[in-house]
């Protein structure tokens, strides 16, 4: 039987999946990308490859996430697309009448309109991180419990301490004055995740119409008390997926199975070769690009960064 590969390799975690013939998440994996993308989908193919029959052969391979060209070129990749095209494919994939997909990350956050199964609208945040997972953990951090304790206590809360969703800043000083006049733990981890829902919708999902089916995914999602404050502010059921935070990674794999070239071979020994990077300025007009050369075993195997074809010139340097 052939498979997919797909991988979506994003500032905090990458995932990877592997699809059968019938489009099923057949192997999966969910990893911390820890500063060390290349490293990261090493690691994922060592992960993907036991869960596999000994004689799985992946046919395609497509790769998205902050990340995706540098592993792209890394798995020869059939398919190399953006975040907001791989989390539609893969949604719909599953939820085909899908309206609105909701997703937060660990740094990066955001919302995509679909109307008949086609993306009418989208956006992502800026700068701010008051409204993403990193958000979260470090407030936890603060409040001496873990993420994964947050949902649940959030759920418990009667009345959710009312906290300033702007920035993390405002948050957290906020979140420190309300602790020592009194408000208790539980309280403000359900203001938290109110202030995340509140700063998501501020920003990201500022000037759209949300229209159900909405769909929330990321690793946010799997806040329960975040997706208690979505339902009540919006009015409507929110859908999280078991599989939510991998539909990156699925919509790749989806991607990279319809890519007009298929002709490139993927072997799981590719994670034993030696990769390496170097960030060179170019000269080559004012400009100054930094652009990035990618090597496997000391041949160039892509560059990028340039925003001209004057950088051309040093694509034969070792």
């Amino acid at each position: 039987m052939h498979y997919s590969l797909g991988v979506d390799v994003g500032s905090i975690s990458t995932k990877g999946v592997v699809l059968d013939e019938m489009g099923q998440i057949t192997a999966s994996t969910y990893l911390w990308t820890s500063g060390d993308p290349l490293g990261a989908v090493r690691r994922l193919i060592h992960d993907l490859r036991p869960q596999l029959p000994s004689d799985a052969i992946i046919g395609t391979v497509g790769t998205t996430g902050s990340a995706r060209r540098l592993a792209g070129a890394m798995l020869n990749a059939h398919a190399v697309k953006n975040e907001i095209t791989a989390h539609a494919v893969g949604t719909l994939s599953r939820h085909p009448d899908t309206g609105t997909i909701l997703e937060i990350g660990g740094q990066d956050a955001k919302i995509i309109l679909l109307r008949n199964g086609i993306v009418t609208d989208y956006a992502m945040n800026t700068l701010c991180a008051a409204g993403t997972g990193a958000f979260l953990s470090t407030q936890a951090t603060r409040l001496g419990l873990t993420v994964e304790d947050m949902g649940e206590m959030a759920c418990r809360s009667q009345s959710p301490t009312r906290l300033s969703a702007r920035c993390t800043v405002f948050a957290e000083s906020d979140l420190i004055h309300k602790a020592q006049v009194g408000h208790s733990k539980t309280d403000l981890v359900a203001g938290l995740c109110h202030a995340v829902v509140a700063n998501y919708l501020n920003n990201v999902g500022k000037g759209k119409q949300i229209t159900p089916p909405v769909i929330f995914q990321g690793g946010v999602s799997k806040n329960q008390g975040v997706v208690a404050a979505f339902r009540a502010e919006l009015g409507c059921e929110i859908h999280v997926d078991p599989d939510g935070h991998l539909m990156g990674a699925a919509g790749a794999a989806h991607l990279g199975t319809t890519a007009p070239d298929q002709s490139a071979p993927f072997s799981f020994d590719l994670a034993e070769q030696t990769y390496e990077t170097q960030a060179w300025p170019c000269s080559g007009c004012a400009n100054h690009c930094e652009v990035v050369y990618f090597y496997r075993d000391g041949t160039l195997l892509d560059h990028w960064g340039n925003r001209c074809e004057k950088a051309d010139i040093y694509t034969t340097s070792a």
